[in-house]
């Protein structure tokens, strides 16, 4: 295979062999880049014969950056992959093909992710398709430094979707799963709070990322513009009833209450408590 993939790892023995075990078909150079995991993950990691590189956390993107620059990787092609996502049959029969035959034109590939909460494919709320750039040629791709929201921006090459999707499932609980939400807060106020509203979003090109950049036209230009806690009731109601999230079952009214009311609602909390601190201090 010419094909060399990124995990970003600490703490994931829960996930990792599932992710792992998709993509052993595809031969492909595996790179884990672990940060401090206290569990089996790195002995996981071994044991399938992937290459274990450590290094300190400070967010996605610069991890993401930091390997990008310092792994030893020969392949033409790059994928980053999570450790709670895994690859269908499909798109590992779609990889086999594709990559040994791509136009010379061809810089990078989207795929779609499927996200399954609680056991259960989340179809609506527009969650899906959520289109990714996850598989870029070497040595032409970086990811942009946002704390929230990151992508991968090419500097040449047109980008394909392919047809096939990759799962998002992560096997650790509800616990960890609003835990984790609760630091994505920290970043999601420190990416809401810096954002220049008036500032055009020029790294990412319309041809490129045409979804990507109207969600962060509609964060920019409405969300962010909006007034405190009553944008998080609104944007729920968008996913659950207009957006059709209710069609996801119990399972659905968890994931978009939490994570589109809640996690938003929190986001807000986080906002509020920030100024009265910076008020309070010019007392």
């Amino acid at each position: 295979m010419i094909l060399s993939i990124i995990i970003l790892t600490r703490n994931e023995a829960a996930n990792l062999p599932t992710c792992l075990a998709s993509l052993q078909p595809l031969n492909a150079e595996i790179f884990i880049v672990d940060s401090g995991s206290s569990d089996q993950t790195v002995d996981i990691a071994k044991q399938a014969g992937c290459q274990v590189f450590t290094h300190p956390w400070e967010n996605y993107a610069k991890q993401l950056n930091w390997a990008l620059g310092n792994l030893p990787i020969s392949n033409p092609w790059i994928m980053r992959l999570d450790a709670d996502e895994r690859l269908t049959p499909e798109l590992v029969e779609e990889l086999q093909k594709e990559l040994p035959n791509a136009s010379g034109q061809i810089g990078g590939y989207q795929v779609k992710r499927r996200v399954f909460f609680m056991g259960r494919w989340i179809r609506h709320g527009g969650y899906y398709p959520t289109w990714l750039l996850r598989i870029w040629r070497n040595g032409i791709g970086i990811c942009e430094e946002r704390w929230m929201d990151e992508h991968i921006i090419l500097s040449s090459g047109r980008i394909v979707n392919l047809k096939h999707d990759i799962i998002d499932e992560n096997q650790k609980g509800l616990t960890f799963w609003t835990d984790k939400h609760n630091h994505y807060a920290d970043r999601e106020v420190k990416d809401l709070v810096g954002l220049t509203l008036d500032q055009p979003d020029e790294l990412l090109s319309e041809e490129q990322f045409s979804q990507a950049r109207k969600r962060r036209w509609v964060k920019k230009n409405l969300y962010a513009r909006s007034p405190l806690f009553i944008r998080a009731f609104f944007y729920y109601l968008m996913r659950y009833v207009i957006g059709l999230g209710f069609l996801d079952g119990i399972e659905g009214l968890i994931f978009h209450f939490l994570q589109g009311f809640w996690y938003r609602f929190l986001v807000d909390a986080k906002i509020y408590e920030l100024k009265r601190r910076k008020s309070d201090s010019l007392i």
